[in-house]
């Protein structure tokens, strides 16, 4: 690759780093798809031609994240924060609580949501502990009577992240996993709902997949607006209205990728070796580097860290810009620095911030 052609070390928090094979082959496809003579993003939602990538998409997702038949595949819009509310809409009817486990910021606004359709609780939180951590299960008490109870697997600004989900028994379990959907194999058949926004694993921006179980999409409340009931979506194959076409056709290329690599066992190996570099660092460094989650809780997607002081802290990530690295600022409301090593972050690029890492500290202690 050329220097005008050099990709950058992106670790941004998304929308996040696209396979590069991916984007080539969007790109060679871009003016004309298969001889149509059009973009993808040109031709209608109701063509053979995109009906075939939509539904190759479906299959290739259910195959991939092994989908049980008895559950649903919708193809959304309006990311996962529209889900914070379409989800106590459908499923907080009256005289009905659900609870929420608090873990950071996103499950705070899917709470919030909740507040304006029903009762929602808080039945476990580490607030306290500036959410360094994910919560034990003995300090989770469900309620047998919960319409449902409510998790986010990974917390982005955090750096924290579920490495096993509590047994809701019947109640039944909804997973927020828009920052680690398809990073390692997950035990479908515990949650009666998944969703997620494509755009840190998945793909683009502008696709939410939902994957909900059918006799749980079956006792949602119908009184309801039309677009916002999952059964609308279910009984049309999610085409409804016209759906993120080019989204759809790039979330199935990014899913032919991930089974061209292997598959999820593959991937989930891949992450860890990434992460490892990295959090390797921080342990190592004597205090020059100080992860924000616990040991136990840390994401293999998100790595929250600090360098020594403030005033080093923004020579590092100034230096570490210069150098190629890209969205390396921790969120706003806490800041420090976060390295976001989403499935597409290639290995590569997690070896060259490890070295960065090392040469700063080297440079600088």
């Amino acid at each position: 690759m050329n220097q005008s052609n050099k990709r950058a070390y992106n670790f941004n928090a998304g929308p996040s780093a696209l396979p590069l094979e991916v984007l080539e082959k969007a790109q060679q496809e871009l003016v004309n798809f298969q001889k149509s003579g059009m973009s993808i993003m040109e031709m209608s939602h109701r063509s053979a031609t995109f009906e075939k990538v939509h539904n190759e998409a479906i299959s290739r997702l259910r195959k991939l994240f092994a989908i049980p038949t008895d559950y649903e595949i919708l193809f959304l819009q309006g990311g996962a924060s529209l889900q914070f509310t379409m989800i106590p809409m459908n499923f907080l009817k009256n005289g009905k609580t659900a609870s929420y486990i608090m873990t950071g910021v996103w499950s705070e606004k899917a709470y919030k949501e909740a507040k304006l359709f029903g009762e929602p609780v808080q039945i476990a939180s580490t607030k306290e502990n500036q959410y360094r951590n994910i919560p034990t299960f003995d300090e989770i008490d469900i309620d047998t009577d919960d319409a449902y109870v409510h998790v986010t697997s990974n917390n982005t600004i955090y750096g924290t992240q579920w490495s096993e989900f509590p047994n809701t028994g019947e109640v039944p379990l909804i997973a927020d996993m828009s920052s680690d959907i398809m990073s390692k194999p997950v035990d479908i058949s515990k949650f009666d709902m998944i969703y997620a926004g494509a755009q840190k694993n998945l793909g683009p921006s502008g696709v939410t997949v939902v994957i909900a179980r059918k006799d749980f999409l079956a006792k949602a409340n119908s009184e309801i607006p039309t677009v916002l009931k999952y059964s609308t979506h279910a009984e049309s194959n999610s085409l409804y209205n016209t759906p993120p076409t080019f989204g759809i056709y790039m979330l199935g290329e990014v899913l032919k990728w991930i089974e061209e690599k292997g598959g999820l066992t593959a991937i989930a190996q891949q992450n860890e070796e990434k992460a490892k570099l990295i959090y390797d660092v921080i342990d190592n460094s004597n205090g020059f580097y100080t992860g924000h989650a616990s040991k136990e809780s840390r994401s293999l997607m998100n790595i929250t860290f600090r360098v020594a002081d403030e005033e080093l802290e923004q020579q590092f990530l100034s230096e570490a810009k210069e150098a190629g690295f890209i969205g390396l600022n921790g969120h706003r409301s806490v800041g420090g620095c976060r390295a976001s090593a989403y499935n597409s972050v290639p290995l590569e690029t997690c070896k060259a911030l490890s070295d960065f890492m090392i040469a700063f500290k080297t440079k600088h202690q």
